[in-house]
Formats: structure tokens, sequence, C-alpha cells
């Protein structure tokens, strides 16, 4: 039985991780993250970030102008 319970896997406490590999490990969970939010910030700041640069076009158009499709 002891045999059993050994090979079933090692304890969080008996894996060594080197310093490079929790490196590339933090540096993808970054990247992840960063990711997610930039995916984020983009989805729902496109449309403002178009209309605040119409607004502040010449010549200046009124806000009805700027969202009418014609």
């Amino acid at each position: 039985m002891a045999s059993a319970a050994a090979e079933k896997g090692k304890a969080p406490a008996d894996r060594e991780e080197t310093a490079a590999a929790t490196a590339a490990r933090l540096a993808a969970e970054w990247t992840t993250w960063a990711m997610k939010n930039a995916k984020v910030v983009a989805h729902y700041g496109f449309i403002p970030l178009v209309i605040l640069i119409g607004m502040n076009s010449e010549p200046k158009p009124r806000l009805a102008q700027l969202l009418s499709p014609i």
C-alpha cells in the first residue's frame, strides 16, 4: 500500500522548480492576463475612440451627424 501512495504523485513540497521554469511560468501567466485585459479594453473602447476622434476633427460634426449612416 505504501508504494501505491507514492506512485500517485509527488507532494507539492517534493517538487522543485528551477528559477528559469518559475520565470517562464510567471511570464506566461502575465502574458495571458495582459492579453485578456487588452481584448476587453479593445472591445469596449473602439467605438468611443472612433467617436472621440470624429468629434475632434475638422469640420466639427454634431454627434447625430457622426452617428448617422448617411
